[in-house]
């Protein structure tokens, strides 16, 4: 890889001087930087080197050194849901989000295809029509939602059932499958992703109009599969660590590379679950395995992210394409194995772990919660930007970024128009350093959760709980609930949220 990096050293004035010198004035046609998006799935705050974890992720870490850090920015906290958000720079429920929806806004792959942009997509997209379908030109992958890493399909010769939720449909440019049965038996989705991204580059890579590719990786969403080779890596570590200590670790390491909140104080473990002494030395191997298996996960999608950069570079491609990595929600509590085989290994079809609500925990340090709730711990997602000689090195910003600002921040880079019916804004100026306002608020729905964040202040409200009032300025963790005290805030933010759910576009 060779992304070198320009300044050493976290000083936030000198990154911010560096970069106002060296990008200066708004791109033109002849300079629109490619796009590479890469999107993770179910992956905690804490996971990788750059924002606290031990997993082993050098291409990451160094597109952090080389880029900036954001410490506070959104997901959707669901799959599906931050797909829609990601896509069409709109609130989920103004454009529909499940397996089977069709998008009633237009998605990025239509507006930048129109911007003059070659439009490519690999992995898992999570809606009804494919992205063939709208706006790329280039799509292979998953279209539903998670699937066995090993083998998405039926049975190959001489091979077990692959154990599986229910059969998924995958798709090839305007081919769909459904099963999709891969011939090799060394198929796994994050190679495949990768392999089909770095053909598309190879393919195109002669064209003189810039690129955007958008790169989903179904890592490490449940089931937990790697090879065994790569889940030997870290066996044994997390046994002799446990999920207390492992928070305690990752949070000491979040506050020395000071990518934490300011104010952040480490939640509390979750309530319903037990101190890592009191677990049994019997059980204590199964659990390993468990997390060991994720950091594999995360530690092999890192390295294909490699792959990816590597080939940036050896086309000439590296030194004006824009890099962003975020993850489509939090760790996730489901705890069940799925396995149709008991006491399968995660290298083989027959396994379907999960990561499971213990080690999900600790993936989200600092924070609360998980996938699906509305809780820091289920919508903030590490996000890093890279674009070298454009973005000043080992920079950090508190600049609050949702997903919905992505398909304006494209269409700026592409120096084309960004319509005013989007609810987002272009986080390009962020990224020269300057500082500047956001649209507020900004609301979040899935199921029983609701939240709406206005500047400091957050509502949150799961189920039939009350709603929770939270500073987060001064408490962002959570762990202070201002509803009783300052309950006029709190009725202004909950009509907020209602006005804002109920004013839905008419069909």
């Amino acid at each position: 890889m060779n992304h070198s990096v320009l300044l050493r050293g976290s000083g936030t004035v000198a990154a911010l001087l560096v970069a106002s010198l060296l990008w200066t004035g708004k791109s033109t046609a002849e300079d629109r930087p490619n796009i590479l998006l890469i999107m993770c799935d179910d992956m905690g705050w804490s996971d990788i080197g750059c924002y606290g974890g031990e997993i082993e992720t050098p291409n990451l870490d160094q597109l952090a050194r080389g880029g900036m850090r954001f410490r506070a920015f959104y997901n959707n906290a669901k799959c599906e849901h931050t797909r829609a958000s990601l896509l069409t720079g709109r609130w989920w429920h103004h454009v529909g989000a499940s397996a089977s929806v069709h998008y009633k806004e237009p998605t990025f792959g239509e507006r930048m295809r129109e911007a003059g942009y070659r439009t490519l997509m690999t992995g898992k997209w999570h809606a009804g029509q494919t992205p063939f379908q709208r706006g790329f030109d280039r799509h292979y992958g998953l279209t539903d939602g998670c699937c066995n890493f090993w083998n998405p399909g039926h049975a190959r010769p001489g091979e077990a059932e692959p154990a599986k939720k229910k059969v998924r449909r995958w798709a090839d440019d305007d081919q769909e499958f459904e099963p999709f049965t891969p011939n090799s038996n060394d198929f796994y989705t994050t190679d495949a992703f990768t392999d089909k991204a770095i053909e598309y580059l190879k393919q195109y890579r002669n064209e003189t109009n810039p690129f955007l590719l958008y790169v989903a990786f179904t890592a490490p969403h449940y089931p937990m599969h790697a090879s065994e080779e790569d889940v030997a890596k870290y066996r044994g570590k997390y046994a002799s660590v446990g999920w207390d200590k492992l928070r305690e670790q990752r949070f000491a390491r979040q506050q020395s590379l000071g990518i934490l909140p300011d104010g952040a104080t480490l939640s509390p473990r979750d309530p319903r679950l037990p101190a890592w002494e009191d677990i049994p030395e019997t059980d204590r191997d199964w659990w390993d395995l468990r997390m060991a298996t994720y950091a594999a996960m995360i530690d092999r999608m890192d390295r294909n992210i490699g792959k990816l950069l590597g080939t940036l570079d050896d086309l000439g491609k590296g030194e004006n394409t824009i890099v962003f990595f975020l993850s489509d929600n939090g760790a996730c509590e489901d705890s069940a194995d799925r396995s149709t085989v008991k006491g399968s290994m995660p290298w083989e079809v027959t396994s379907y772990l999960t990561q499971g609500r213990h080690w999900a925990n600790a993936s989200n340090t600092p924070f609360r919660k998980y996938k699906t709730t509305d809780y820091e711990g289920g919508t903030r997602t590490p996000m890093i930007a890279y674009w070298k000689g454009k973005i000043a090195p080992n920079s950090k910003t508190d600049h609050v970024g949702h997903l919905i600002d992505f398909l304006p921040t494209m269409l700026d880079l592409a120096n084309a128009e960004i319509t005013g019916e989007l609810p987002g804004h272009s986080i390009v100026p962020v990224l020269k350093g300057k500082k500047i306002d956001r649209p507020w608020p900004i609301y979040w729905q899935f199921g029983k959760a609701k939240a709406i964040r206005d500047e400091a202040f957050k509502l949150v409200q799961y189920g039939k709980t009350d709603w929770e009032l939270y500073n987060l300025q001064d408490d962002p963790c959570e762990l202070d609930n201002l509803a009783d005290r300052m309950p006029q805030k709190a009725l202004q933010l909950e009509q907020q949220w209602k006005q804002w759910w109920n004013d839905k576009p008419q069909p």
